[in-house]
């Protein structure tokens, strides 16, 4: 093998070159598309999530999809700033399309711009504001000796939308319910009273029925953004319950896209959940709660203030969690290769 050492071999140059970080936060993976990829073309980062979905839907599924993913693989995409005051611009990619927002991806994402040197800024909680599909999101990281070791984020007014409504779910039966949103729309329900477990060994009947209860709400209930006709649609399903760990608030799963399992405690389902207490008079401002997710892994959230947003009383959340980076990756896509554009299992 002694050519290794001087092997320099490149990929012929009709080959598309993507290049990628990967992260985790609280097990949820992240893939980080920052390299080789064509221009996206647009004014607002709904315009340029569009335009690539549009025109280079193959690229996510590509990265998203097997041999290169898996089912369960989340992404988000890297772009220049569309503010004035913003660092950058992102937006988000998983099995099913593309999510409106993702507070495990922002968690990880200043993470990697920090740690990584992307991103230069001096002292211990250095900020960013971020371009993502529902507004700006202002970000900070709690540094030691200069590695991130967790970050907050105070996300876009979130509020509930529809309070302890019914439901029919073909194979379940009646299912009560609460709509939330707290950058996307999310339909939560008691684990308890469903009877079903929130623990690994639950994970293919979690999947099962968060689509079932999703499906079965998307039919019946209309989910309207105030703004954003693109941000208008149930992206997922969150299962409630008791913590393993006494010291914590609860346990959630979020089951979302295409049957997707966040192995995190959701980021923008915990602000979506802080927005649920605090109109049910079960949370207060600046009270902070800790909930697992289906890994133990957990985030922090809490209401800093109360706000309104279109027709809907709303707080602003903050949210705290930890991510590592996990490797870093550059993906070829042979024209000829039938599979190039990735298949997928669920």
């Amino acid at each position: 093998m002694q050519n290794l050492q001087n092997w320099n071999w490149e990929p012929p140059q009709n080959w598309l070159s993507v290049k990628t970080i990967d992260l985790h936060t609280g097990g949820e993976p992240l893939r980080v598309l920052y390299g080789g990829l064509p221009a996206i073309q647009g004014k607002t980062i709904l315009e340029k999530r569009r335009y690539f979905r549009d025109h280079m839907d193959h690229i996510r599924t590509g990265t998203m999809f097997e041999p290169r993913g898996h089912a369960d693989m989340y992404g988000a995409l890297i772009t220049e700033p569309i503010t004035k005051d913003a660092d950058f611009g992102t937006f988000f990619l998983h099995n099913e399309g593309y999510s409106t927002m993702c507070g495990h991806a922002i968690i990880a994402l200043t993470k990697l711009v920090f740690d990584t040197g992307m991103i230069e800024k001096e002292g211990d909680r250095p900020e960013l504001i971020i371009d993502a599909p529902p507004g700006l999101i202002r970000a900070k990281a709690h540094r030691s000796k200069g590695v991130v070791e967790s970050v907050s984020f105070l996300n876009v007014p979130s509020f509930l939308l529809l309070k302890d409504a019914i439901v029919e779910v073909p194979g379940i039966g009646t299912v009560q319910f609460d709509v939330a949103y707290g950058g996307a729309f999310y339909a939560f329900v008691n684990a308890d009273e469903l009877g079903i477990g929130l623990e690994e060994k639950d994970y293919n009947q979690l999947i099962d029925w968060g689509r079932r209860i999703k499906y079965a709400v998307m039919e019946k209930f209309p989910i309207t953004h105030p703004y954003e006709p693109d941000l208008s649609f149930l992206y997922g399903t969150i299962f409630t319950g008791a913590p393993l760990d006494p010291n914590h608030h609860s346990r959630n799963v979020c089951i979302f896209a295409e049957g997707e399992v966040d192995r995190s405690a959701t980021g923008s389902g915990v602000s979506a959940r802080a927005a649920l207490h605090y109109a049910k008079g079960e949370l207060k401002i600046n009270e902070s709660i800790t909930i697992e997710s289906i890994l133990g892994s957990t985030m922090e959230v809490k209401v800093t203030e109360s706000t309104t947003y279109g027709p809907h009383k709303a707080v602003i959340p903050e949210v705290t969690g930890k991510a590592w980076l996990t490797g870093r990756n550059e993906f070829w896509f042979d024209p000829v290769d039938p599979l190039r554009e990735g298949f997928i299992f669920r």
